[in-house]
């Protein structure tokens, strides 16, 4: 079985890497989307896992251009940043399963082979994905708190509040 990893993040890619290796497959990798052509042509995957956002391009696209190969491979869609909208789209784009980071292996190899239910403990409360919305607009910004509460329609005070320095508790 050969899998594609289609992630920017280069520790966490390699550590995917390294957990489907002992769990004997093939793996071919790419660090964006630019580089999914190079990966393909080590051989058509049987499955893919696809970070979401990454430089270079959406994770959506990476989606989109798997599905239609000759044989398309089931994916697995992979974010730091989930939402309901992207969810829905990655399925409608012919995504198998969308996990939240940090996936361990078993999770996402659960998740290819259509196995994994979402268990009410891995569900991140509403405090920690609000957090999570506010730093990736934030990061949107590049940082700007002023340019990122205008964004929010909120306070800029208000936002530096909500944003903290820990996040809250999953």
């Amino acid at each position: 079985m050969r899998i594609l990893i289609v992630d920017d993040d280069e520790p966490f890619r390699l550590a995917l890497r390294n957990a489907f290796l002992r769990r004997n497959y093939e793996v071919s990798m790419a660090a964006s989307p630019l580089d999914l052509d190079s990966a393909l042509r080590e051989g058509a995957p049987d499955y893919a896992v696809v970070d979401l956002r990454m430089p270079g391009g959406s994770g959506l696209e990476v989606v989109k251009t798997l599905r239609a190969l000759p044989k398309p491979p089931q994916v697995v869609v992979l974010t730091g940043y989930g939402t309901i909208g992207t969810a829905v789209e990655a399925v409608r784009l012919g995504a198998i399963n969308y996990l939240n980071k940090p996936a361990d292996a078993e999770e996402i190899e659960a998740a290819l082979q259509g196995k994994r239910p979402t268990a009410m403990h891995d569900v991140p409360s509403l405090d920690r994905q609000e957090w999570e919305y506010l730093n990736r607009i934030l990061s949107d910004c590049d940082g700007n708190i002023s340019e990122a509460a205008r964004r929010l329609k909120m306070h800029r005070r208000t936002l530096q509040r909500k944003l903290q320095k820990h996040p809250p508790k999953a």
